[in-house]
């Protein structure tokens, strides 16, 4: 059997009797398990390639109407990916993106440790001082209840950007706690908490390469 389906066998067992002898090794046994695929890793693929030449073409639009050459403009274009579940996506989008652009990133906390509900955002380093003037584009793996994207939204423009993007992976049809929309979202999913492509459970599954609905044992 290949690698990549003995771990995916694996990952599809319940942990009660502790991790599996083939499988990867946690720490401690989990509560929950893999369930059924929402959305798979070609679908994935695909819109992600959509969403990254619609902002591409969007900024290049920006920095036209400011007399900017997309390629060789100075520093206008900021990502800002929110750590550690937007990684994975932020990676593909930018590959789809070819333009000049710098990166920056920030950390904010809402699902602490083995949570499946939110515990409002909190941030968790400091947020980029340098914003002011630019094109920034915030990226994040969900909306969900708003909380995160909400609070680097207001701090953000604190700053004064020349313009202010929110791009998500996912976008939760679930009531806000806090109103802030998407400009960019790939996928509208039910309410679930889901796991892979960056999005984790305990800092688990990120590296699962579908996201999937993660179910009680």
């Amino acid at each position: 059997m290949p690698d990549y389906l003995k771990w995916a066998q694996a990952m599809r067992r319940p942990f009660a009797a502790g991790p599996p002898t083939n499988g990867p090794r946690y720490h401690a046994p989990m509560p929950l398990e893999i369930g059924r695929t929402l959305i798979d890793r070609q679908r994935i693929r695909a819109r992600v390639g959509e969403m990254g030449r619609a902002l591409a073409s969007d900024l290049r639009a920006e920095l036209q109407r400011e007399g900017q050459d997309a390629e060789h403009h100075p520093d206008r274009i900021v990502m800002l990916p929110v750590l550690t579940g937007a990684v994975v996506f932020v990676a593909d989008l930018i590959r789809e993106m070819p333009m000049r652009l710098s990166m920056r990133v920030v950390s904010v906390s809402s699902y602490p440790g083995a949570s499946t509900q939110s515990k409002g955002a909190m941030l968790r380093g400091a947020l980029p001082t340098d914003l002011a003037g630019r094109h920034v584009v915030v990226v994040d793996d969900i909306l969900d209840t708003g909380q995160t994207l909400g609070l680097l939204r207001d701090l953000i423009l604190e700053q004064k950007p020349a313009s202010l993007r929110i791009c998500v992976l996912l976008t939760k049809l679930v009531p806000r706690k806090v109103e802030v929309s998407a400009d960019y979202s790939g996928f509208d999913i039910p309410d679930e908490f889901v796991v892979g492509y960056g999005l984790d459970y305990d800092g688990f599954y990120r590296n699962h390469p579908d996201i999937v609905v993660l179910e009680p044992r």
